[in-house]
């Protein structure tokens, strides 16, 4: 197996190259500017912005991959929602382009996916069910699925996830349990949602199912999330628990009052039995990962 990742410099793409140099698969690592991850040798990464179509061309093709993981995404909801035009070069066109060139190259294409496909009705999602997204960045993620789903290449896969938690080097953006860990020690008031349901997934295990997908040479939509679905406002009690920081700090608002510009599903969660027994995925709980911060 021979590795491409985009969007390297985030949190999941962090995470996959960690276990692809643990586990010696040749891999090159790409993102948008320089290399900020000190533990991705220069010699393994090449900047590369999935926007430029020839850019990529080039990249992808001097490497020859025979697997490529597309994790590179404009992820911030309400910033796409403002910004649809952006949302939709980063997610769709920008998708398109590694996809072509995959397809060139004969190399099996895996999307990285969100449950804001689904409008939060039911929860528990399986792979099979009907999307319907709510916001813009849901509607480029379903938009990007369909690039896949709809072409006559079947040599794709799709990993839908659930807020992705862990941490890495020079990360641009936080995540629900950094900015948990690092707000509950202040003993300050702490606003959180007790009306949106979610499954969150530690990176290491996403890392791990995507990369499991590509060893087993797995096509079609595969739900990667954490294993248990609770409220926002329950998984940052959980945390204040575990370091034992006070929990009469946290206080329970709805949705509606933080004037979000993009909507969210109201409750989301995976079905994961479809990667429990094709992959052996064993996702872990959030009170064994929090050790592991």
């Amino acid at each position: 197996m021979k590795l491409l990742i985009t969007g390297s410099n985030g949190l999941l793409g962090q995470k996959i190259v960690k276990q692809l140099i643990k586990n010696k698969v040749d891999f090159l690592a790409t993102s948008s500017g320089e290399n900020r991850n000190p533990d991705c040798s220069q010699q393994h990464y090449q900047a590369m912005d999935i926007c430029n179509k020839e850019q990529v061309e080039k990249v992808i093709a001097n490497y020859n991959p025979t697997h490529i993981i597309h994790t590179a995404a404009m992820t911030n909801v309400d910033a796409c929602e403002l910004n649809p035009e952006e949302c939709t070069k980063v997610n769709v066109d920008g998708t398109k382009h590694v996809f072509e060139i995959a397809q060139k190259l004969n190399a099996h294409f895996q999307l990285l996916s969100t449950d804001f496909v689904f409008d939060g009705q039911k929860g528990n999602y399986r792979e099979e069910d009907a999307v319907g997204p709510l916001s813009v960045y849901a509607q480029s993620k379903v938009d990007a699925e369909n690039l896949l789903l709809k072409g006559n290449n079947q040599n794709y896969s799709i990993a839908r996830t659930i807020i992705v938690y862990g941490t890495a080097n020079n990360l641009s953006r936080s995540n629900l349990f950094l900015w948990a860990k690092s707000a509950l020690p202040k003993g300050e008031e702490m606003n959180v949602v007790d009306d949106q349901f979610r499954a969150p997934t530690w990176a290491d295990d996403l890392a791990w199912g995507c990369i499991r997908i590509c060893e087993l040479n797995q096509t079609g939509i595969f739900h990667l999330s954490g294993p248990e679905t609770y409220s926002i406002y329950e998984i940052v009690k959980k945390i204040a628990n575990y370091y034992g920081y006070n929990t009469h700090l946290l206080k329970k608002i709805s949705s509606s009052t933080l004037n979000q510009p993009a909507k969210r599903p109201a409750k989301t969660g995976f079905d994961l039995s479809k990667a429990r027994k094709i992959l052996g995925y064993t996702p872990k709980t959030i009170e064994e990962t929090l050790d592991l911060f």
